[in-house]
Protein backbone atom coordinates (compact mmCIF):
# COMPACT_ATOMS: atom_id res chain seq x y z
CA UNK A 1 0.00 0.00 0.00
CA UNK A 2 1.14 3.22 -0.28
CA UNK A 3 3.15 4.35 2.29
CA UNK A 4 2.23 7.93 3.42
CA UNK A 5 -1.24 6.77 3.09
CA UNK A 6 -0.37 3.86 5.72
CA UNK A 7 1.12 6.46 7.87
CA UNK A 8 -1.88 8.89 7.62
CA UNK A 9 -4.06 6.58 8.83
CA UNK A 10 -2.34 4.87 12.19
CA UNK A 11 -2.39 8.95 12.75
CA UNK A 12 -5.95 8.61 12.21
CA UNK A 13 -6.93 6.07 14.50
CA UNK A 14 -4.34 7.08 16.94
CA UNK A 15 -6.14 10.64 17.15
CA UNK A 16 -9.65 8.76 17.38
CA UNK A 17 -8.56 7.00 20.04
CA UNK A 18 -7.01 10.27 21.94
CA UNK A 19 -3.87 9.13 21.57
CA UNK A 20 -0.63 11.38 22.85
CA UNK A 21 -0.50 14.32 20.61
CA UNK A 22 3.79 13.59 20.74
CA UNK A 23 2.77 10.44 19.17
CA UNK A 24 0.14 11.38 16.48
CA UNK A 25 2.41 14.14 14.71
CA UNK A 26 5.48 11.42 14.89
CA UNK A 27 3.14 9.46 11.98
CA UNK A 28 1.96 12.96 10.61
CA UNK A 29 5.80 14.21 10.39
CA UNK A 30 7.28 11.28 8.52
CA UNK A 31 3.76 11.12 6.27
CA UNK A 32 4.25 14.31 5.34
CA UNK A 33 8.35 13.56 4.49
CA UNK A 34 7.59 10.36 2.39
CA UNK A 35 4.57 12.31 0.66
CA UNK A 36 6.81 15.14 -0.26
CA UNK A 37 9.17 12.01 -2.37
CA UNK A 38 9.13 10.52 -5.60
CA UNK A 39 7.55 6.84 -4.89
CA UNK A 40 10.41 5.47 -6.41
CA UNK A 41 12.91 7.24 -4.27
CA UNK A 42 10.98 6.48 -1.00
CA UNK A 43 11.63 2.76 -2.22
CA UNK A 44 14.97 2.81 -2.69
CA UNK A 45 15.50 4.65 0.44
CA UNK A 46 13.20 2.21 2.42
CA UNK A 47 14.95 -1.17 1.05
CA UNK A 48 18.85 0.06 1.61
CA UNK A 49 18.14 1.51 4.76
CA UNK A 50 19.17 5.49 3.80
CA UNK A 51 15.62 6.22 5.08
CA UNK A 52 16.41 5.61 8.49
CA UNK A 53 19.12 8.51 8.66
CA UNK A 54 16.03 10.99 7.31
CA UNK A 55 15.31 13.34 10.34
CA UNK A 56 11.96 12.78 11.59
CA UNK A 57 11.39 9.08 10.29
CA UNK A 58 12.07 7.09 13.75
CA UNK A 59 12.17 2.96 13.85
CA UNK A 60 8.53 2.61 14.11
CA UNK A 61 7.92 5.16 11.03
CA UNK A 62 10.60 3.40 9.24
CA UNK A 63 9.07 0.05 9.76
CA UNK A 64 5.31 1.08 8.57
CA UNK A 65 7.37 2.19 5.53
CA UNK A 66 9.17 -0.20 4.84
CA UNK A 67 6.31 -2.92 5.39
CA UNK A 68 4.17 -0.77 2.90
CA UNK A 69 6.74 -0.43 0.09
CA UNK A 70 6.96 -4.29 0.28
CA UNK A 71 3.46 -4.63 -0.92
CA UNK A 72 1.80 -5.51 2.22
CA UNK A 73 -0.73 -3.82 5.06
CA UNK A 74 2.31 -2.67 8.00
CA UNK A 75 1.99 -4.58 11.11
CA UNK A 76 1.17 -2.04 13.05
CA UNK A 77 -1.76 -0.14 10.86
CA UNK A 78 -3.40 -3.55 10.99
CA UNK A 79 -3.49 -4.27 14.51
CA UNK A 80 -4.52 -0.78 15.12
CA UNK A 81 -7.57 -1.39 12.45
CA UNK A 82 -8.39 -4.61 14.38
CA UNK A 83 -8.08 -2.66 17.62
CA UNK A 84 -9.68 0.24 17.06
CA UNK A 85 -12.40 0.21 14.42
CA UNK A 86 -15.89 -0.20 16.46
CA UNK A 87 -17.46 2.41 17.71
CA UNK A 88 -16.69 4.56 19.98
CA UNK A 89 -19.85 4.36 22.30
CA UNK A 90 -22.54 2.13 21.65
CA UNK A 91 -25.12 5.08 22.74
CA UNK A 92 -27.15 7.15 20.69
CA UNK A 93 -26.07 4.88 17.35
CA UNK A 94 -29.86 5.51 15.64
CA UNK A 95 -28.96 9.53 16.31
CA UNK A 96 -24.95 9.37 14.75
CA UNK A 97 -26.53 7.12 11.65
CA UNK A 98 -29.03 10.88 11.22
CA UNK A 99 -26.02 13.23 10.90
CA UNK A 100 -24.79 14.48 7.51
CA UNK A 101 -22.23 17.28 8.06
CA UNK A 102 -19.72 18.44 11.38
CA UNK A 103 -20.06 22.62 11.40
CA UNK A 104 -17.11 23.09 13.56
CA UNK A 105 -13.41 21.92 12.85
CA UNK A 106 -9.65 23.58 12.79
CA UNK A 107 -7.07 22.59 10.36
CA UNK A 108 -3.24 23.57 10.81
CA UNK A 109 -4.18 26.98 9.22
CA UNK A 110 -4.94 27.78 13.08
CA UNK A 111 -4.44 25.50 15.56
CA UNK A 112 -5.60 22.37 14.25
CA UNK A 113 -2.88 19.44 13.13
CA UNK A 114 -3.33 18.66 9.72
CA UNK A 115 -3.86 20.17 6.37
CA UNK A 116 -6.84 21.58 5.13
CA UNK A 117 -7.31 18.31 2.29
CA UNK A 118 -6.26 15.98 4.93
CA UNK A 119 -9.85 17.08 7.68
CA UNK A 120 -11.67 17.22 4.06
CA UNK A 121 -10.44 13.52 3.14
CA UNK A 122 -10.81 12.15 6.51
CA UNK A 123 -14.74 13.52 6.78
CA UNK A 124 -15.76 12.11 3.40
CA UNK A 125 -14.36 8.61 4.33
CA UNK A 126 -16.56 8.96 7.96
CA UNK A 127 -19.90 9.26 5.18
CA UNK A 128 -20.10 13.17 6.06
CA UNK A 129 -22.28 14.88 3.37
CA UNK A 130 -20.42 18.28 4.29
CA UNK A 131 -18.05 19.93 6.91
CA UNK A 132 -17.21 23.67 7.53
CA UNK A 133 -13.72 24.39 8.05
CA UNK A 134 -13.89 27.13 11.26
CA UNK A 135 -10.29 27.56 12.04
CA UNK A 136 -10.15 30.93 14.47
CA UNK A 137 -10.19 34.08 14.25
CA UNK A 138 -7.54 36.95 14.91
CA UNK A 139 -8.05 37.83 18.56
CA UNK A 140 -6.95 34.61 19.98
CA UNK A 141 -3.29 34.83 18.64
CA UNK A 142 -2.69 31.75 21.06
CA UNK A 143 -4.31 29.67 18.16
CA UNK A 144 -2.58 31.14 14.66
CA UNK A 145 -5.98 32.89 14.43
CA UNK A 146 -6.69 34.27 10.59
CA UNK A 147 -6.87 37.79 9.62
CA UNK A 148 -9.14 38.59 6.62
CA UNK A 149 -6.17 38.54 4.70
CA UNK A 150 -5.43 34.87 5.35
CA UNK A 151 -8.70 34.09 6.26
CA UNK A 152 -9.42 35.08 2.29
CA UNK A 153 -6.76 33.18 0.85
CA UNK A 154 -8.46 29.78 2.68
CA UNK A 155 -11.79 30.95 0.79
CA UNK A 156 -9.27 29.73 -2.51
CA UNK A 157 -8.52 26.74 -0.73
CA UNK A 158 -11.80 25.60 -0.16
CA UNK A 159 -13.11 26.63 -3.43
CA UNK A 160 -9.98 24.63 -4.78
CA UNK A 161 -11.54 21.42 -3.14
CA UNK A 162 -14.43 21.56 -3.88
CA UNK A 163 -14.03 21.86 -7.50
CA UNK A 164 -12.16 19.08 -8.21
CA UNK A 165 -14.42 17.19 -5.60
CA UNK A 166 -16.48 14.57 -7.52
CA UNK A 167 -18.98 12.78 -5.28
CA UNK A 168 -20.62 15.28 -3.84
CA UNK A 169 -18.94 16.24 -0.71
CA UNK A 170 -18.79 19.61 -0.27
CA UNK A 171 -16.60 21.72 2.23
CA UNK A 172 -17.98 24.52 3.95
CA UNK A 173 -16.41 27.95 4.28
CA UNK A 174 -16.92 29.11 7.94
CA UNK A 175 -15.06 30.42 11.29
CA UNK A 176 -14.81 30.37 15.20
CA UNK A 177 -15.41 33.89 16.05
CA UNK A 178 -14.57 35.14 19.06
CA UNK A 179 -17.35 36.90 20.88
CA UNK A 180 -15.33 39.96 22.04
CA UNK A 181 -15.45 41.23 25.59
CA UNK A 182 -17.73 43.95 23.71
CA UNK A 183 -19.94 41.17 22.24
CA UNK A 184 -19.04 42.17 18.84
CA UNK A 185 -17.68 39.21 16.76
CA UNK A 186 -14.04 39.49 16.18
CA UNK A 187 -13.99 39.79 12.13
CA UNK A 188 -15.40 42.30 9.42
CA UNK A 189 -18.81 42.03 9.23
CA UNK A 190 -17.98 42.01 4.78
CA UNK A 191 -15.58 39.00 5.28
CA UNK A 192 -18.17 36.95 7.79
CA UNK A 193 -20.77 37.70 4.80
CA UNK A 194 -19.14 35.78 2.85
CA UNK A 195 -19.10 32.45 4.83
CA UNK A 196 -21.37 29.33 4.61
CA UNK A 197 -21.24 29.10 8.41
CA UNK A 198 -20.39 31.61 11.42
CA UNK A 199 -19.82 29.60 14.81
CA UNK A 200 -19.27 32.41 17.66
CA UNK A 201 -17.36 31.46 21.09
CA UNK A 202 -15.86 33.10 23.83
CA UNK A 203 -12.75 32.15 24.81
CA UNK A 204 -11.45 34.18 27.29
CA UNK A 205 -12.12 35.74 30.86
CA UNK A 206 -13.95 32.51 30.95
CA UNK A 207 -14.58 33.39 34.99
CA UNK A 208 -16.31 36.92 34.29
CA UNK A 209 -19.14 37.52 36.71
CA UNK A 210 -22.63 36.34 35.55
CA UNK A 211 -23.70 40.15 34.19
CA UNK A 212 -20.91 40.70 32.09
CA UNK A 213 -20.63 36.87 30.54
CA UNK A 214 -24.45 36.98 29.91
CA UNK A 215 -24.22 40.44 27.95
CA UNK A 216 -20.97 39.44 25.67
CA UNK A 217 -22.71 36.22 25.13
CA UNK A 218 -26.06 37.90 24.05
CA UNK A 219 -24.28 40.66 21.69
CA UNK A 220 -22.45 37.57 20.06
CA UNK A 221 -25.84 36.10 19.26
CA UNK A 222 -27.54 38.77 18.51
CA UNK A 223 -25.09 39.73 15.68
CA UNK A 224 -27.17 38.70 12.43
CA UNK A 225 -23.83 36.43 11.30
CA UNK A 226 -24.34 34.08 14.33
CA UNK A 227 -25.41 30.20 13.34
CA UNK A 228 -23.99 28.69 15.88
CA UNK A 229 -23.60 29.61 19.87
CA UNK A 230 -20.08 27.12 20.38
CA UNK A 231 -19.46 25.08 23.64
CA UNK A 232 -21.37 27.57 25.73
CA UNK A 233 -19.91 27.42 28.95
CA UNK A 234 -16.11 26.91 28.09
CA UNK A 235 -16.01 24.34 30.70
CA UNK A 236 -13.09 21.17 30.42
CA UNK A 237 -14.21 18.35 32.70
CA UNK A 238 -10.90 15.98 31.43
CA UNK A 239 -7.96 16.37 29.51
CA UNK A 240 -4.22 16.89 29.52
CA UNK A 241 -5.19 20.30 29.61
CA UNK A 242 -6.61 20.02 33.31
CA UNK A 243 -10.20 20.84 34.27
CA UNK A 244 -12.13 24.19 33.86
CA UNK A 245 -15.01 25.08 36.03
CA UNK A 246 -18.04 26.40 33.64
CA UNK A 247 -18.74 30.03 33.23
CA UNK A 248 -21.42 31.89 35.00
CA UNK A 249 -24.42 32.89 32.59
CA UNK A 250 -28.34 33.64 32.82
CA UNK A 251 -28.79 30.51 30.85
CA UNK A 252 -32.77 31.77 30.29
CA UNK A 253 -31.80 34.72 28.92
CA UNK A 254 -28.95 33.05 26.13
CA UNK A 255 -30.83 30.36 25.54
CA UNK A 256 -34.05 32.57 24.43
CA UNK A 257 -31.63 35.08 22.73
CA UNK A 258 -30.22 31.63 20.48
CA UNK A 259 -34.36 30.89 19.56
CA UNK A 260 -35.32 34.25 18.93
CA UNK A 261 -32.21 34.82 16.74
CA UNK A 262 -32.06 31.53 15.43
CA UNK A 263 -28.99 30.47 16.62
CA UNK A 264 -27.79 26.47 16.76
CA UNK A 265 -26.66 25.61 20.04
CA UNK A 266 -23.27 23.67 19.52
CA UNK A 267 -23.65 20.21 21.13
CA UNK A 268 -19.92 19.75 21.82
CA UNK A 269 -18.29 16.56 21.31
CA UNK A 270 -14.92 16.98 22.76
CA UNK A 271 -15.00 14.52 25.65
CA UNK A 272 -12.46 16.76 27.29
CA UNK A 273 -15.76 19.45 27.16
CA UNK A 274 -19.16 17.80 27.12
CA UNK A 275 -20.83 21.24 26.44
CA UNK A 276 -23.15 22.11 27.43
CA UNK A 277 -23.96 19.50 30.37
CA UNK A 278 -26.77 18.23 30.51
CA UNK A 279 -29.13 20.36 32.91
CA UNK A 280 -28.32 23.21 30.00
CA UNK A 281 -29.52 21.25 27.28
CA UNK A 282 -32.76 20.65 29.09
CA UNK A 283 -32.97 24.26 29.35
CA UNK A 284 -32.07 24.80 25.69
CA UNK A 285 -35.07 21.86 24.60
CA UNK A 286 -37.42 23.86 26.62
CA UNK A 287 -36.88 27.57 25.07
CA UNK A 288 -37.27 26.06 21.50
CA UNK A 289 -33.28 26.21 20.43
CA UNK A 290 -32.18 24.53 17.50
CA UNK A 291 -28.95 22.28 18.06
CA UNK A 292 -25.53 21.84 16.26
CA UNK A 293 -23.93 18.28 16.74
CA UNK A 294 -20.27 18.88 16.12
CA UNK A 295 -16.59 17.62 16.14
CA UNK A 296 -14.62 20.39 17.24
CA UNK A 297 -11.84 18.51 15.64
CA UNK A 298 -8.52 19.88 15.55
CA UNK A 299 -7.41 16.22 13.39
CA UNK A 300 -8.52 13.95 11.33
CA UNK A 301 -9.48 10.53 13.64
CA UNK A 302 -11.44 13.53 15.91
CA UNK A 303 -13.74 14.24 13.44
CA UNK A 304 -15.15 10.71 14.70
CA UNK A 305 -16.03 12.21 18.21
CA UNK A 306 -19.55 13.27 16.36
CA UNK A 307 -20.33 9.72 18.12
CA UNK A 308 -20.09 11.31 21.45
CA UNK A 309 -22.23 14.80 20.43
CA UNK A 310 -24.99 12.13 19.28
CA UNK A 311 -24.82 9.50 22.38
CA UNK A 312 -24.97 12.81 24.50
CA UNK A 313 -27.98 14.36 22.68
CA UNK A 314 -30.02 11.17 22.17
CA UNK A 315 -29.74 10.59 26.18
CA UNK A 316 -31.55 14.34 26.60
CA UNK A 317 -33.98 12.94 24.02
CA UNK A 318 -32.89 15.89 21.50
CA UNK A 319 -35.15 15.42 18.77
CA UNK A 320 -33.17 14.94 15.07
CA UNK A 321 -35.19 17.32 13.59
CA UNK A 322 -33.81 20.11 16.24
CA UNK A 323 -30.54 19.18 15.10
CA UNK A 324 -29.42 21.10 12.14
CA UNK A 325 -26.54 18.71 11.44
CA UNK A 326 -29.00 16.00 10.69
CA UNK A 327 -30.28 18.22 7.64
CA UNK A 328 -29.60 18.14 3.81
CA UNK A 329 -27.01 20.74 2.87
CA UNK A 330 -29.35 22.70 0.72
CA UNK A 331 -31.86 23.01 3.75
CA UNK A 332 -28.81 23.98 5.58
CA UNK A 333 -27.48 26.83 4.11
CA UNK A 334 -30.76 28.12 3.32
CA UNK A 335 -31.25 28.43 7.21
CA UNK A 336 -27.98 29.91 7.80
CA UNK A 337 -28.31 32.84 5.64
CA UNK A 338 -31.45 33.08 7.53
CA UNK A 339 -33.50 33.87 4.75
Amino acid sequence: MDAAAALNEIAFWLERGRAATFKVQAFRKAAGIIGGLDPSEVEARARDGRLKSMKGIGDRTYQVVRQAVDGGVPDYLADLRERSAGPLTTDGTALYAELRGDLHSHSDWSDGGSPIPLMADAAQLLGREYLALTDHSPNLTIANGLTAERLTEQLDVVAEINGSNANGFRLLTGIEVDILESGELDQTPDMLDRLDIVVSSVHSKLRADRGTMTRRMLGGIRDPHTNVLGHCTGRLVEGSRGTRPQSEFDAGKVFAACAENNVAVEINSRPERQDPPDDLIQLALDAGCLFSIDSDAHAPGQLDFLQYGAARAAKNNVPAERIITTWPLDRLLEWSKKG
